[in-house]
């Protein structure tokens, strides 16, 4: 549009100095052709636009959005239409607690209040993308800011309408997966009907009040105190049993020998064992008893 404007200037200026009672008269034409150039150069840059990739345009002339979309690459538009570009590619707004983290400054976590009265603070990523073919709508509907009028407030509001049917507890633990597919149902029925598509929610930490938190600890210490109370009652009952075998054992091998052992059997198993003593190398003297008594047996010492 600079060039447009400097060549309407100078074909005007050309008209202007076109007195033969001017000096300067003989530059009429000249500047009359140098400014029907910039006119046209300025009406092929004006109607010539590259769109890059990832994204997509919308034309609106005078107020009145256009229909269609132009998409990647050099597109011929209206030179007096102005073009705005929608980012098509995944976004991603993040509320944290953390300095930093996420997309405004400071602490940007959403404060709920959960079934039993507590306050949970929710760190969260929203990932998206403008629907291409809603970029229009979108334009015309809510601007460009879309991020600020739709993506924060719909995303903070589903939140906190849906924390008040879980208590603090479940929703820290067993209920955490549940709550997030709710509130993705939720969140992404708002997002569609505004030209935008909702890919993923990430629940990123859930952050329960001091005291709860102190509670759940010494449930867990109590919890664990008991499987370990458990294993040692456990162990020690296989002990005692081990114990009762053992003696079991033992009280049948002597009720065996008290009753099942005759005096030839031990008879017989007395000169066994003295025939090994008398074998042995270390034996001396075998002094034998004419009376039916064992032997005495005397070795080198």
């Amino acid at each position: 549009m600079f060039l447009i404007f400097l060549g309407i200037v100078a074909l005007m200026a050309g008209f202007a100095i076109n007195t033969p009672s001017l000096t300067i008269a003989r530059f009429s034409r000249p500047v009359k052709v140098v400014g029907i150039i910039f006119i046209v150069l300025g009406l092929f840059s004006s109607g010539v636009k590259q769109i890059n990739a990832g994204e997509v345009g919308v034309q609106s002339l005078f107020g009145n959005v256009g229909q269609s979309t132009l998409s990647s690459g050099l597109n011929f538009v209206n030179p007096l239409a102005a073009i705005e570009t929608f980012d098509i590619k995944t976004q991603n707004y993040t509320m944290s607690a953390v300095h930093d983290e996420g997309s405004k400054e400071g602490d940007d976590a959403i404060r709920v209040l959960t079934a039993d009265g507590l306050e949970v603070v929710i760190d969260l990523t929203v990932l998206y993308r403008v629907i291409p073919t809603e970029a229009p709508k979108i334009l015309r509907e809510i601007g460009v800011n879309y991020q600020d009028k739709i993506v924060r407030p719909i995303t903070r509001t589903k939140i906190r309408d849906n924390a008040v049917y879980y208590d603090a507890v479940a929703l820290y633990s067993s209920k955490r997966d549940e709550f997030q597919n709710r509130i993705f149902k939720s969140i992404e029925k708002d997002f569609r009907s505004r030209g935008l598509l909702l890919e993923q929610l990430l629940v990123r930490n859930i952050s329960l009040p001091t005291s709860v938190k102190a509670t759940i600890e010494s449930k867990i210490n109590a919890e664990q105190e008991a499987q370990k109370m458990q294993f040692v009652l456990q162990k020690e009952k296989q002990e005692a049993e081990r114990k009762r075998v053992e003696a079991q054992g033992i009280a049948d091998y002597q009720k065996i020998l008290s009753t099942g052992l005759s005096d030839k059997q031990l008879q017989y198993e007395a000169i066994k064992a003295q025939k090994e003593i008398a074998t042995s190398p270390n034996t001396k003297v075998i002094i034998m008893s004419g009376k039916g008594n064992a032997p005495i047996i005397l070795g080198d010492k």
